[in-house]
């Protein structure tokens, strides 16, 4: 008996610990399924395929989110830069999101498209306390529960208000380019969170160039998820991923349309890094000019730009 509370015991305590090595706003898929009856929860979905939403199915009573359509500055290009704080706060309500709302965002990206609805309701100034990310996403949830092809009824139209945009959280090319790359200044820590093949240039997709802005360093946000599981990876495999960053420093995390950057500044608040932004456009914007300066290759400067 005793062996046994032991055992238990011992379960209890690596269980714990467990739970300790992740930050508090991911959830399961069991504390999911306990709260679907809340009359303040609101779950959105956000697939890369979006049509499967109705061809695969959703979690019960899931709202789609369309990344480009609903995430997006519609009316500007790129397409993807965020959208207006009266745009995103149209389509919050549209989907029932009131000011006291409980959200729970999920998707079967490793959290790379979910990350963006975080960014998005923080910037805006939204309780982050009462918004959520379902660890595991669709795999998670998958595991013990079905999803559901039946539509889910509209919601009746919420009344969230959002804060204007916070300054300190976006960053436009000029400010890249004056303090990262023509400045220098070393209180800043310029982050490409894609694939290295897409920073080393070796691989152009969607883009008219490869290769990355001139000081950036390579950190795949991707790699801090678990490819399988769909899990977030502890929060010491994720202080090793980004140890070269130091903490006191200003981070502005880019990708190409500002998914896979959004998952780099959720997985840095969550290591405690306070100045952390995001460039508004990200690659999409930097090599369309075809002007502003690119490096190739994997280091974050070449020759023209090492002295």
């Amino acid at each position: 008996m005793k062996r046994i509370f032991a055992l238990l015991a011992t379960l209890l305590i690596a269980a714990g610990a467990h739970a300790a090595g992740k930050p508090d706003f991911l959830v399961d898929a069991d504390w999911l399924s306990d709260r679907l009856k809340d009359p303040k929860l609101v779950v959105l979905e956000v697939r890369y395929h979006p049509h499967r939403h109705a061809t695969v199915g959703h979690i019960p009573g899931a709202i789609q989110v369309q990344r480009f359509a609903d995430l997006g500055a519609n009316d500007e290009l790129p397409i993807m830069r965020f959208p207006s704080r009266e745009a995103f706060q149209a389509t919050l309500r549209r989907w029932g999101v009131n000011d006291d709302s409980t959200l729970v965002v999920y998707d079967d990206s490793v959290t790379a498209l979910a990350s963006r609805v975080l960014f998005l309701l923080d910037l805006h100034g939204f309780d982050m306390r009462r918004v959520k990310l379902l660890d595991g996403g669709t795999v998670g949830w998958t595991g013990f529960n079905e999803l559901t092809k039946t539509p889910t009824p509209p919601k009746k139209p919420g009344r969230v208000t959002l804060k204007a945009a916070d300054p300190g959280r976006l960053v436009a090319w000029p400010e890249v380019y004056r303090r990262a790359v023509a400045g220098r200044d070393a209180r800043i820590t310029l982050v490409d969170a894609r694939p290295a093949d897409m920073y080393e240039g070796s691989r152009i997709q969607h883009s008219v160039q490869g290769g990355h802005i001139p000081g950036a360093v390579n950190i795949v946000s991707l790699q801090g998820v678990d490819g399988q599981s769909q899990q977030w990876k502890s929060l010491e495999e994720l202080a090793a991923l980004y140890r070269d960053v130091p903490k006191d420093n200003t981070v502005i995390a880019y990708c190409h349309d500002g998914f896979r950057s959004t998952l780099a500044w959720l997985q840095l608040k969550a290591l405690g890094y306070r100045d952390v932004r995001v460039y508004n456009g990200g690659w999409s914007d930097w090599d369309r000019t075809l002007t502003l300066p690119v490096v190739k290759g994997g280091k974050p400067f070449d020759a023209e730009f090492e002295l």
